[in-house]
C-alpha cells in the first residue's frame, strides 16, 4: 500500500476509534476519508501559520473551505436524514407564519426579499406560496448561496413545491449593491466563523488551534487588535471574572454593516439562537456557547471529524443592534421566537386544520409545540428585525 494511502487509512482508523470513545455514530469509511481531506487543509493552514491559527479562521475552513467545507461539500445536512433540523423542515406553518411579517415589510417597501443561505429551500418554498396567496406576491426572491450542491437542492425543491414561481427566483455570488424589501437571516449567523477569547487571571487571551501529536489541540496567545478591544470592552460592561471562556463573533457584526449598506428601504429579520449580552456573558456561562451537530446529537468537540459536523456559537444580538444602529439601521423589534409566531398568527394557521382529523391535526400540533414550547425552540431562538424606513410597527412585535 502507497505511504500516502497508508496514513489515510491509518487516520480513517484513528477517527473511527474516536467515535467509538465519544459514543457519536460512526461515519462511512468514504465520509472519513472526506473528513481526513479536511484535516489535512487544516493542517495545512496551521504549518502556515506557524502553528497557531484562530479558531473562527479554523472554523471557516472546516464549513466554507472550497470543495471541502462542511457547508459546501454534497453531505446532506438538513432534516430528519442530516445533522439538524430547522424551522422551516419542523413545519410550514413556521414559513406561513412568517410570510405574514415579510408580507408587511414588502408593502411598507418593494416586493422584493432576500435571502442569506436558504439552506433546503423550504423556507424559500414556503414564503413564495405564502406571499403568493395573501395577495402580496414577490417580484423577484434572490437567494445568496455560497455552496452549489445546496444551490441546486434548493432548485430542486422550488421546482417541486413552486413550479410555477421558479422563474421570480434568482440565485446570488455576493451581496447586491442596492436592496429595497425584506431580507431573511435563518439559522445564519451562529454559522459565522467566532473567535474565542479567554479572562484568565493574567490578562485576555485569543483561543486558538494547534496540532499536536496529528490532533487539533487548543493553544491560547494574548489577544490583540479589534479582538482585545471587543473583550476589555465587554468585561467592563459585564464585569466578566477569570477564569472565563466565552465567544466574540466579529464576522457577525462585519455581516451586519455589510446589510446596512445595502439596504435602502426595508427591513432585516434574523432569526437564531441565542441571547442579549447580559445573558450571553453571565456568570453561569463562564465555559461560552460553542456547540456542534452531527446527525442529530449536540456536543461540543469543533475537533470531532471536521467536515463532517456543524459548528456554532449562539449569537449575540446586543452586538447585532449595537452594529445595525451605527450603520443607520433602527431596532424595529426583538422577540422570541414564540411571541413572535403567535403574533404572525401560528395559532390560527394551526387552526385551519380540523381538531376532530387527529391523523392531520396532531403531528401539526406537535410541530407548533416545538416551535413555541421554553423547553424548545421558542424561548432559545430570537427574532430581531432591523428596519430602514420604515416607520410602522411591526406585526410580530406588536406587543414588544
Amino acid at each position: 500500500m502507497p505511504a500516502a494511502a497508508a496514513q489515510t487509512h491509518a487516520t480513517v482508523r484513528s477517527a473511527m476509534n474516536r467515535v467509538i470513545d465519544s459514543a457519536l455514530p460512526a461515519p462511512s469509511v468514504a465520509a472519513s476519508e472526506h473528513s481526513w481531506r479536511v484535516q489535512r487543509r487544516l493542517f495545512d493552514a496551521v504549518d502556515a501559520a506557524g502553528g497557531w491559527i484562530s479558531f473562527a479562521r479554523y472554523m471557516e475552513i472546516a464549513l466554507y473551505a472550497p470543495g471541502l467545507g462542511y457547508y459546501v461539500s454534497g453531505t446532506r445536512k438538513f432534516g430528519a436524514g442530516g445533522d439538524f433540523v430547522t424551522a422551516p423542515e419542523i413545519s410550514p406553518l413556521f414559513g406561513r407564519a412568517l410570510a405574514r411579517q415579510v408580507a408587511q415589510i414588502l408593502q411598507l417597501s418593494q416586493a422584493n426579499v432576500l435571502e442569506l443561505g436558504a439552506g433546503s429551500g423550504a423556507l424559500a418554498a414556503d414564503l413564495l406560496i405564502e406571499l403568493q396567496r395573501l395577495g402580496t406576491p414577490v417580484q423577484r426572491y434572490s437567494i445568496l448561496e455560497v455552496s452549489g450542491e445546496l444551490r441546486e437542492r434548493q432548485r430542486a425543491t422550488l421546482a417541486r413545491r413552486a413550479p410555477e414561481l421558479l422563474e421570480r427566483v434568482c440565485w446570488l455570488d455576493r451581496m447586491p449593491e442596492d436592496f429595497a424589501g425584506a431580507i431573511i437571516a435563518n439559522e445564519v449567523f451562529d454559522a459565522l466563523p467566532a473567535h474565542v477569547v479567554a479572562w484568565r487571571a493574567d490578562g485576555i487571551f485569543e483561543r486558538g488551534v494547534g496540532v499536536r501529536d496529528d490532533r487539533f489541540v487548543w493553544i491560547e496567545r494574548p489577544a490583540q487588535g479589534e479582538l482585545l478591544g471587543a473583550a476589555q470592552t465587554l468585561q467592563a460592561s459585564h464585569e466578566i471574572a477569570a477564569p472565563y471562556v466565552s465567544e466574540i463573533n466579529l464576522a457577525a457584526s462585519t455581516l451586519i454593516r455589510s446589510l446596512s449598506d445595502i439596504l435602502s428601504h426595508g427591513c432585516t429579520c434574523i432569526l437564531d439562537y441565542g441571547f442579549l449580552s447580559d445573558a450571553y456573558y453571565h456568570p453561569q456561562r463562564s465555559q461560552g456557547t460553542l456547540m456542534c451537530h452531527y446527525q442529530q446529537r449536540a456536543h461540543d468537540d469543533p475537533f470531532f471529524l471536521p467536515g463532517l459536523q456543524d459548528i456554532t456559537a449562539h449569537v449575540d444580538f446586543s452586538a447585532l443592534a449595537h452594529a445595525a444602529r451605527a450603520g443607520g439601521l433602527s431596532v424595529a423589534g426583538y422577540s422570541s421566537q414564540a411571541q413572535f409566531l403567535i403574533h404572525c398568527g401560528i395559532i390560527n394557521l394551526l387552526a385551519e386544520t380540523d381538531a376532530a382529523d387527529a391523523a392531520a391535526y396532531l403531528p401539526q400540533a406537535a410541530q407548533v409545540q416545538k416551535l413555541l414550547s421554553p423547553a424548545e425552540m421558542g424561548e432559545l431562538f430570537k427574532v430581531l428585525a432591523l428596519g430602514r424606513g420604515v416607520g410602522e410597527a411591526l406585526l410580530g412585535f406588536a406587543a414588544r
